[in-house]
């Protein structure tokens, strides 16, 4: 009895002992698959910025849609803010030009003489949020971001989130012209201080391919200007060389001929609007030529 329980026992070791030496395999993990390969590149607008001289950027949008080139997404600073978030919207090109040439002047302007600024900015807010339908800036059909200037920090921010009128005049606040604007604690002033053409913003969002559009154009040289023409023209020399080197990081450039185009005059919208849509459909075989040597290098 004893002999045959040894036995028992020492069958159940050998065995058990086997088995630890037979652990159960675990499957092999499939191998990573390789990220597919983009076979369109990543294509963004950069619009700049110029006060009424903005309204070019409609007609450069109109050539570029009616030659089926469609941005991924778009960046503006200040008057490219305005348009790129009508744009990002839904707005196609003749929906902009339309709302351009109904724009009344009244709508936009709200003065006031007790503020920072001579104009206090909330009418273009509105104006922004019922245009775009009250949505956010993340609710819009197409991605879109507005360049402000911190004006604690002097860098550029990048609002790609929250209220679209709210970012759009941060965007647009022009020192001296508009109060700063207030969000999350700290202010915010017109990002074209520090990105006139923002570049280098798309570029930090993805873009693959950027369109710059430049529509900052020559100070006037006129003697006996009002003191809004003279802050115009000394922000457009400031911004002149820092727009240059912002421009060298573009695949493409296009930039309407601004002469006899006041940054101040909105009563030129049209004349604004051709002026973009000659250069833009000037422009289309580079950006042509920029997409297919894109596709060479990363086909």
């Amino acid at each position: 009895m004893n002999t045959r329980r040894r036995l028992l026992l020492g069958g159940a070791s050998a065995l058990g002992l086997a088995a630890c030496g037979e652990l159960p395999r675990k499957p092999d993990l499939p191998a990573p698959r390789p990220a597919a390969a983009r076979l369109k590149p990543r294509i963004a607008l950069a619009l700049g910025g110029g006060a009424a001289r903005g309204f070019a950027h409609i007609g450069v949008i109109k050539a570029l849609e009616t030659n089926g080139i469609v941005p991924d997404f778009v960046v503006g600073t200040s008057a490219g803010s305005v348009v790129g978030a009508l744009y990002a919207a839904g707005h196609g090109p003749f929906e902009l030009q339309k709302l351009a040439i109904q724009l009344d002047e009244s709508s936009v302007t709200d003065w006031s003489l007790f503020d920072r600024g001579v104009i206090k900015g909330e009418a273009l807010e509105r104006f922004i949020n019922t245009n775009v339908g009250n949505r956010p800036i993340e609710g819009l059909k197409r991605r879109f971001a507005a360049v402000a200037t911190d004006l604690q920090s002097g860098e550029p921010i990048i609002f790609q989130r929250g209220n679209t009128g709210t970012a759009v005049r941060a965007s647009s606040s022009i020192p001296g012209v508009f109060p700063p604007v207030a969000i999350g604690g700290r202010e915010y002033v017109d990002g074209g201080l520090v990105a006139p053409i923002p570049v280098k913003e798309a570029r930090s969002l993805g873009a693959d391919i950027v369109i710059a559009v430049d529509i900052s154009g020559r100070p006037s040289g006129k003697k006996n200007q009002g003191s809004l023409d003279v802050l115009l023209d000394t922000i457009a020399i400031m911004g002149g060389a820092l727009g240059k080197v912002e421009l060298h990081g573009a695949e493409v450039v296009i930039s309407p001929d601004m002469r006899g185009l006041a940054s101040t005059n909105f009563q030129q919208r049209h004349e604004a609007i051709l002026a973009g849509e000659k250069v833009g459909f000037a422009a289309i075989a580079r950006v042509k030529d920029a997409i297919a040597a894109w596709e060479r290098k990363n086909g």
